[in-house]
């Protein structure tokens, strides 16, 4: 490589360095007289104080309210949504992100050019972008959250400023209400459900039971003379509803009470938990109402038998084992009797007074008639038939030489 093309590598390096310096300078904030700002976090009053916000009101187009999150003595709750408690995750995830999220590159102040990256006043019709205002703090934060831009910044506007800013980060603020629900209403494990017993608006009625706690799956009882158990896909359906029990908006009750006659099951688990679910359809929804009870009977049983495993169980240490000290009967009895009832008042506690609307999968879970629990008579007819083609089909037995 000669001197010439040496010299024209540097000069070539050199101009790039130059041009990267320049771009990085020109995106960097400037500050009121033309100089390089500081690096900055566009709400800075949030550093350091998330746990200070009590109230967060998130306002879209035409200035109608999205959500307002308020923080009581019992938590976070949504003003639209008669104080039902909020997804506290959320809402902190929110926070989080507006207090790291730094300033990256000043854009338009220009009011005819706000549309154009979703920070237009939110009393505009058309509005893209959300309003944020948090209270808690020494003063009062507001900002509109607009578009996010291709590098995965957004474009935010600042309360009564002209100056619009690129952001560092990602945020994106949900319009739905029903979105900033807390969806955790209960859990219960399949595995935990010894019987489901579902009556129809019709009255038919429909019974699922395990003999044992650890049996693989349930048995339909009462099956009709003629007929035959459907597979085990189809029967253990129903026991899987509680799981999660995702729901996608609450309502009052009172606003939207049961059908006259509503779809009813009741789960019952091998500790002695009970679960009511009255569900309707209406207008194209699928609604539910839960309610939460103990057996007393059924949780001493199944004390009874954990306490006598875990007694056979320490028997059969060899003799030489560590061995731990029991626990008294009458004590373990009572904390888990104590236990059960404490679930029941909590699970009460979040379903009292709500009614709540159910994806159609899980509606449909136990929407269910004797006959989807049995093999169709079409199957029977046609094994009836394929026997008989069988038996016609066969060669005639020779007669035995006399």
């Amino acid at each position: 490589m000669n001197q010439k093309t040496l010299i024209g590598l540097a000069v070539a390096a050199l101009v790039a360095i130059v041009i990267a310096f320049a771009v990085d300078r020109s995106n960097r904030p400037r500050s009121e007289n033309g100089g390089e700002a500081p690096a900055a976090y566009v709400v800075p009053a949030l550093r350091d104080h998330v746990n200070d916000v009590d109230k967060i009101v998130i306002t879209g187009a035409e200035s109608k309210p999205v959500v307002t999150l308020t923080r009581g003595a019992n938590g976070w709750s949504i003003a639209e949504k008669n104080g039902f408690p909020a997804d506290t995750g959320k809402l902190r995830e929110l926070l989080l992100k507006l207090a790291d999220a730094q300033i990256l590159e000043q854009k338009t102040s220009n009011k005819d050019k706000y549309a154009s990256l979703g920070v237009e006043d939110v009393s505009a019709k058309d509005a893209k972008g959300v309003e944020v205002e948090l209270g808690g703090l020494q003063k009062p934060v507001k900002l509109i959250i607009g578009n996010s831009n291709q590098h995965g910044g957004t474009f935010v506007r600042r309360d009564g400023e002209a100056e619009s800013w690129l952001e560092s980060g990602s945020l994106v603020v949900d319009k739905k209400t029903e979105n900033w629900l807390r969806k955790d209403l209960a859990d219960i494990a399949a595995t935990r459900i010894s019987s489901v017993d579902i009556t129809r608006p019709d009255g038919k009625t429909v019974r699922l039971a395990k003999a044992a706690e650890g049996d693989a799956n349930f048995k339909l009882a009462d099956i009709p003379k003629g007929r035959e158990a459907g597979s085990d896909y189809a029967i253990n359906g129903p026991a899987s509803t509680l799981v999660g029990i995702p729901f996608d908006d609450a309502v009052p009750a009172k606003d939207a009470p049961p059908a006259e006659k509503p779809l009813k099951a009741r789960f019952a688990t091998f500790d002695g938990l009970i679960f009511d679910v009255t569900a309707w359809e209406k207008d194209g929804k699928d609604y539910a109402q839960f309610a939460a009870s103990e057996d007393e009977t059924a949780a001493a049983t199944h004390i009874d038998a954990e306490q006598a495993k875990a007694k056979e169980a320490a028997a059969a240490k060899p003799a030489d084992a560590k061995e731990t000290p029991a626990a008294d009967p009458a004590k373990d009895r009572d904390a888990k009797l104590a236990a059960l009832r404490k679930d029941v008042d909590d699970l009460n506690a979040r379903f009292k007074d709500w009614t709540f609307v159910l994806p159609p999968y899980k509606y449909a879970a136990i929407n269910k008639a004797p006959d989807d629990f049995l093999k169709p008579l079409e199957d029977k007819k046609a094994a009836k038939k394929e026997g008989a083609d069988a038996k016609k089909a066969a060669p005639a037995k020779k007669p035995k030489a006399g």
